[in-house]
């Protein structure tokens, strides 16, 4: 037991900046892999939980392949779920020190498990379109704490001051809270189009046509507000001036390939896209919070460290 504690790293090495990258990437992936069992109708391809049918695990040769689709995403949990074992394991070491990075590993595991739990509940509702819209929401949420993760590893651990006026930081969580009513409104549109899981499933009942309109007023002022934003940070020379261009850029491609499935009929592949994109743009904007404070040791004038 020594010797594998010895192993484990006693800094962020190399090891844990993969994996953690791995966590990242497996957290978006299985977004993308739940979209195809919605768009693909395969939300019910396995009828059980936790197992595929009442007498199997895995897919049998009565099922189509919709179970195949299903299946896989399963699976894909599993995948994301050994990744973020690792990634606790690796940082187990430096707990005490890193304290940050240790509570957010805890919440990816603790995530994963409930995110399961989450889809068993949604296979026995008959794919609830509110709880669908949750089970989203979740896998969004871990995204965003996997890149926290990965802002926090390159970080100075300690305590933190403002980097930016406190009129930009309000202005940035505001920007946040539309993002998020965003988001909230594109699961509410979404719950009430075509795009149901199965074709047995039920709808919100709400006008897809209606949601559609609403869904966009705050997504143009997402965009009006990152504009502000990144031209404050610009002339401000702020720390968060990277990341807001990376989070315009992925507004503005959002807002295209929203337009583009809307007036093309919702496209499967173009939904899935939008999915995906819209949880790339919360870690960004999670990117940018972050970069909000900065470490105070990085700052503090040489004579007070050295009077220290």
């Amino acid at each position: 037991m020594n010797r594998f504690t010895e192993w484990l790293p006693d800094r962020v090495d190399r090891r844990i900046r993969i994996v953690a990258w791995l966590s990242f990437i497996a957290q978006t992936t299985i977004i993308a892999t739940g979209g195809a069992v919605r768009l693909t109708g395969s939300g019910l391809g396995c009828p059980t939980w936790p197992t595929c049918t009442a007498d199997s695990l895995v897919p049998t040769d009565e099922l189509s392949y919709h179970s195949l689709i299903e299946f896989g995403n399963r699976l894909m949990t599993g995948v994301v779920g050994i990744v973020a074992l690792l990634l606790f394991v690796l940082v187990w070491r430096i707990r005490a020190e890193r304290r940050d990075l240790f509570t957010l590993s805890l919440i990816v595991g603790a995530g994963i498990i409930a995110q399961a739990i989450v889809g068993g509940i949604t296979v026995w509702t008959g794919l609830n379109p509110f709880i669908v819209g949750f089970h989203y929401v979740s896998s969004l949420v871990l995204v965003c704490v996997a890149a926290a993760f990965i802002v926090r590893m390159h970080a100075v651990p300690g305590p933190r001051e403002a980097a930016v006026p406190a009129w930009y930081a309000g202005l940035t969580h505001a920007t946040t809270a539309v993002l998020a009513l965003t988001i909230v409104f594109g699961i509410l549109t979404t719950g009430s189009g075509p795009h149901s899981g199965d074709t047995d499933a039920g709808r919100t009942g709400f006008d897809s046509e209606l949601l559609e309109h609403v869904h966009a007023w705050p997504g143009y002022t997402l965009l009006a507000l990152t504009l502000v934003l990144l031209v404050a940070a610009w002339r401000l020379r702020l720390p968060t001036l990277r990341w807001t261009v990376v989070l315009l850029a992925a507004e503005v491609v959002q807002i295209a390939v929203g337009l583009y499935q809307a007036r093309n009929g919702l496209p499967p592949l173009a939904v899935g896209v939008h999915m995906v994109l819209a949880a790339l743009t919360a870690a960004a904007m999670t990117v940018v919070v972050l970069c909000l404070k900065r470490p105070v040791a990085a700052h503090r004038p040489v004579e007070a460290s050295v009077g220290a």
